[in-house]
């Protein structure tokens, strides 16, 4: 079904203003999927962010900066998600030996289980919620965002 009939609108839209809006509401789509797996686990998409993000440094320690810069939503509170992780118990934080003022974090064998256990099923998720998308128009889809970010 098209975005107008979806939300509704009884006027004739630009095609901008319909392009941003399918966008934005495509995004809540997805995001509230996502968020249905990963409410059981009481995990938020930005702290599901975080434990990827720590996962891919490899065992190696990453700060809030970096942490920060690949996070999808820029504006989230990189140092309330960590406090958050590490009372569950996910993550952890230390003092650099070499420079007492940088704090490192740390994925914790039990937030790599988690991710363990959640791969399968966001992987199945994300091939429900992309199942009307063939291979090609999943590479042309890709190629579009990425042009229009850097635009």
């Amino acid at each position: 079904m098209d975005i107008e009939r979806t939300i509704k609108s009884i006027h004739k839209m630009a095609i901008t203003t319909k392009s941003v809006i399918n966008m934005m509401y495509t995004s809540r789509y997805i995001e509230d999927a996502v968020m249905a797996i990963l409410k059981p686990y009481d995990l938020t998409i930005q702290q599901y962010n975080v434990l990827r993000i720590l996962r891919g440094q490899k065992g190696k320690p990453a700060n809030l900066c970096t942490i920060q810069e690949r996070m999808i939503d820029k504006s989230s509170n990189t140092t309330r998600l960590v406090d958050k992780l590490i009372k569950k118990g996910w993550v952890k934080r230390s003092i650099c030996e070499e420079n007492r003022r940088k704090v490192e974090i740390i994925i914790t064998t039990k937030g790599l289980e988690i991710l363990k256990e959640l791969d399968p099923l966001t992987e199945e998720n994300n091939e429900k919620i992309l199942k009307n998308l063939s291979e090609e128009q999943l590479v042309t889809l890709n190629n579009l965002l990425d042009t229009l970010r850097t635009t």
